[in-house]
Order: structure tokens, then C-alpha cells, then sequence
């Protein structure tokens, strides 16, 4: 394994850019679509749903327009999925084990289908985040209704990315994504790898759960984020990553939510819910932008973009959100990154 202090310097480290402002561009207007519109309406609140179904648009960002569709549509299951799960255990009001032992199952079983898939971002990070962070606000709305908000914000975003396609409109019917069928090894490994999320994700909800926090998902999705890279320096890389970007989002949300004078809720009175929903929106298109490049530089804008939506969905003390929101971070990453060490991936 390699040293702490070599670790560390992939924090300063920056890869090369790749379009990654147009990749940006097409997310954050996947996102800006459905929140404006919902701003529109009087509903900031319903955000959630909009937003987690747009992030269908990460997915598949360098492929030609007829393999990103098919990569999108998958992806689309994914956080469909895990959104309509997370609106049945709020609408059931099933939280704290139910909501721990849901999300691990449902964690390893999103594992096994983003490895059959290929999806990249790879794992189940998004879709568990998502039934997560539904699960966590209470359903205003009849559930059918915020699924399909989640269904048409993905929609949405699935046509925005093929939209480049109506320039060109060039068809392959042989087109193929190249994905290795999970079969002998690789199956082997595929079970391994959904085994160790079984694993770290409920071992971080459990520890959240007795530790008497009361967001236990937090946790759990950070546990999520190392298992997600190719091999060991990477695991440990998105884990301290993870750990340092949050805490440096989380400077920004404190920045945003606490009533200091310079907060930007402060300068448009009585517009605190526009000026949330529209941070949203360019924190999202900042994410994206680093998403490939510096995963912990991402995690500094998708911090703010996470917890302003939860606010809007369901307002709290922004105190102890700042501070919950720092200590699961670290227990789970840091849990992530104990079970990567602890079970290996097969060679």
C-alpha cells in the first residue's frame, strides 16, 4: 500500500480536460430545466426528485450519441430506482434499520447491475445516494407523482444528451458498448466487489444508527465512494478525496446557511428558495466539470448541491447539518477504505 504522504499528493494533482465543459453544460442544463420549472410552480421543495433523475446525464459523457442513449437509459434505472425506493420507505415512514438494512441490500444488488452494465461513473453511488436522500425528507406530494418527477427529469436529460445526434443523424445498427459479460473471474470478482459494499455500507448505517445520528444514509454513501475505484491507490485516493472535498463543501454550505451578513440569502430577501435552487444549478454544472479531473475538487460543489436540495425539501438547523453531515462523511469513507484493505479484489 502505498504511503499516507503519497496519497495526499493526489490531492493536488489534476488530470487533463477532455470537453469537460461541455459534458458540464449538458448536465446542468439537464438540471435547470426541471428546477426552474418547479421554482416556477411554487414547489422548490420537489427539487429532489427533479435533480437526482437529471444526474442520468453524467453518465456516458465521452460516447457517440447512440451508445450514451442505451449508457443513459441504464443509468436511468439506476436512479429511478433507488429514488422510488427511498419515496416508498419516506411514504411508510420506515427510516433508522429499515432504512439501513434497504439500502445495503439494495447497494450490493445495484452493484452487481452497474458491473453487468458498465456504467461510469462506475457503482452504485448515485442510485444509493438517491434512495438515501429520499428516504430522509418526508413525501409532500403522492409518491407516484415525485417518481415522475424523477422519471421525466431523467427523460429529460437522456434527450438533451442525444440532442447533438439531430446534426449529424449517422445511425450504426451494429453499435456496440464493449462490456465483458460477467462470467467465470469476472463474475467472481463482480460478486466480490458486491459483497464489499454489502459490507461497508451497512456496517456505516449500523455504526450511524447506534451512534444516534439521524443521517445514517450520509454515512453510507460516503462508505460507497472508495469501493468504486479500479484497485487499491484508487480506493484510497476517492476515499481521502471524499473526506477532504466534503469538509471543504461543507465550508461553502456553512457559508450559504449560516446567518452571517454575507450570506447570499441575506442579500435577496424573501427569495431565500430562488437563490438555493439557483446555487443548485451552477454548483451542479461545477461538479460536473471536475467530476473526471479531481474527484475531490467535484465533491466540493456536490456537497453544497446535496444539502441545499435537502434543505429546500426539508428545512433544519443548518448547525447540525453541517456538523452531521462532516462526522458521517468520515466514518464512512474511512469505512470504505478499511473494507478495501480488508477484502481484496480477486487478480
Amino acid at each position: 500500500m502505498q504511503s499516507l504522504k503519497a496519497h495526499l499528493r493526489t490531492l493536488h494533482s489534476l488530470a487533463p480536460a477532455n470537453k469537460d465543459n461541455v459534458s458540464a453544460a449538458r448536465v446542468a442544463f439537464s438540471v435547470a430545466v426541471p428546477s426552474l420549472v418547479l421554482l416556477a410552480v411554487g414547489r422548490p421543495d420537489l427539487m429532489i426528485y427533479a435533480v437526482f433523475g437529471a444526474l442520468t446525464g453524467m453518465y456516458g459523457r465521452t460516447e457517440p450519441h447512440q451508445l450514451r442513449l442505451k449508457h443513459q437509459g441504464q443509468a436511468a434505472v439506476l436512479l429511478v430506482g433507488g429514488l422510488s425506493v427511498g419515496v416508498f420507505l419516506s411514504v411508510n415512514q420506515l427510516h433508522s434499520w429499515a432504512l439501513v438494512a434497504t439500502e445495503t441490500v439494495a447497494a450490493a444488488a445495484a452493484s452487481l447491475f452497474a458491473d453487468k452494465a458498465g456504467l461510469k461513473p462506475a457503482g452504485p453511488f448515485f442510485g444509493i445516494l438517491a434512495l438515501g436522500a429520499c428516504a430522509s425528507v418526508p413525501t409532500t406530494v403522492h409518491w407516484h407523482t415525485a417518481v415522475l418527477i424523477g422519471a421525466l427529469s431523467a427523460a429529460f436529460s437522456m434527450a438533451v444528451g442525444f440532442g447533438g445526434w439531430l446534426r449529424g443523424r449517422a445511425w450504426d445498427p451494429d453499435a456496440a458498448r464493449d462490456i465483458p459479460a460477467l462470467r467465470g473471474a469476472l463474475g467472481r470478482a463482480a460478486g466480490i466487489h458486491a459483497a464489499r459494499y454489502l459490507t461497508a455500507v451497512g456496517a456505516a448505517g449500523a455504526v450511524g444508527v447506534l451512534s444516534g445520528s439521524g443521517h445514517p444514509h450520509w454515512a453510507m454513501a460516503a462508505a460507497a465512494v472508495p469501493l468504486a475505484g479500479a484497485d487499491m491507490p484508487s480506493s484510497v485516493h476517492r476515499g481521502l478525496h471524499r473526506i477532504v472535498g466534503t469538509l471543504m463543501g461543507l465550508v461553502v454550505v456553512a457559508g450559504v446557511l449560516f446567518p452571517w451578513d454575507y450570506s447570499p440569502l441575506r442579500a435577496f430577501p424573501g427569495h431565500e428558495t430562488a437563490v438555493m435552487a439557483f446555487l443548485v444549478i451552477v454548483l451542479q454544472f461545477t461538479t460536473e466539470l471536475f467530476m473526471t479531473r479531481h474527484y475531490g475538487l467535484a465533491m466540493v460543489s456536490f456537497t453544497p448541491v446535496i444539502l441545499l436540495m435537502t434543505q429546500l425539501a426539508s428545512p433544519a438547523d443548518p448547525v447540525v447539518l453541517v456538523t452531521e453531515r462532516a462526522a458521517e462523511t468520515i466514518l464512512g469513507a474511512s469505512l470504505g477504505i478499511l473494507v478495501v484493505v480488508l477484502i481484496r479484489r480477486r487478480r
